[in-house]
C-alpha cells in the first residue's frame, strides 16, 4: 500500500502539557505568516516588528515554561537539544527584532529552524518526556500550565501584512 495515501495519526499528546502543544500550533501559524508575508514582498521592517511582538508577547515566556518545567526536569541528549535550539533561535529572534536581518532567504531559514524545532518537540521530544517523567511531575506541570494558561494566547497582531491586498 502506498504509504502517501495513509492519514497520520494526530499524535496524543498528555493533557497536562496540552498548553504547550497548543502554544506550539501558534508557532507553526506564526511562521506561515512570515512565509505569507515574503510572498507579498513586504517591508521586511514590517515582518520584523510582527517577530518582536511575538517573541515578547508569547514565545520567550514559551520557551521559559518548557525549559523550566520539562527540560530541567530530565538531563539527557534530548533535553539537552531542546535547550540548544531554543538558544539559537532566541538568537535569530534579537538578530531580526534588531533589524539585522532582512534577506528573504534569511528569514526562510529562521521560519525552516522554528518549524523543524517544533517538529522535534511534538514528535521527539514531548512523547519522551511523557513516558520519563513520573506521573506526579506531570500532574504538578499540569496545575501550572493551567493557571498560567487559563486564557489562551491569541495573535491579535494589528498589522495583518500577510493577507494579500485586493
Amino acid at each position: 500500500m502506498d504509504q502517501s495515501c495513509t492519514k497520520k495519526k494526530p499524535i496524543k499528546r498528555s493533557e497536562h502539557i496540552a498548553a504547550l502543544s497548543r502554544d506550539h500550533h501558534a508557532g507553526l501559524l506564526f511562521c506561515w505568516k512570515i512565509k505569507e508575508g515574503l510572498k507579498c514582498g513586504i517591508d521586511p521592517l514590517r515582518i520584523n516588528q510582527y517577530v518582536k511582538y511575538f517573541w515578547e508577547g508569547h514565545l520567550q515566556e514559551h520557551f521559559r515554561e518548557e525549559e523550566t518545567l520539562l527540560f530541567n526536569k530530565l538531563d539527557n541528549d534530548l533535553t539537552s537539544q531542546g535547550k540548544r535550539e531554543h538558544q539559537v533561535l532566541s538568537g535569530w529572534f534579537m538578530r531580526i527584532i534588531n533589524n539585522e536581518v532582512e534577506h528573504f532567504k534569511d528569514y526562510l531559514s529562521f521560519t525552516e529552524l522554528l518549524t523543524n524545532h517544533i517538529r522535534f518537540e511534538e514528535r521527539v521530544l514531548f512523547p519522551f518526556i511523557e513516558e520519563h517523567l513520573p506521573k506526579t511531575d506531570l500532574e504538578a506541570i499540569g496545575a501550572h500550565l493551567a493557571k498560567a494558561h487559563s486564557v489562551a494566547f491569541n495573535d491579535s497582531y494589528h498589522d495583518e501584512f500577510w493577507i494579500r491586498q485586493a
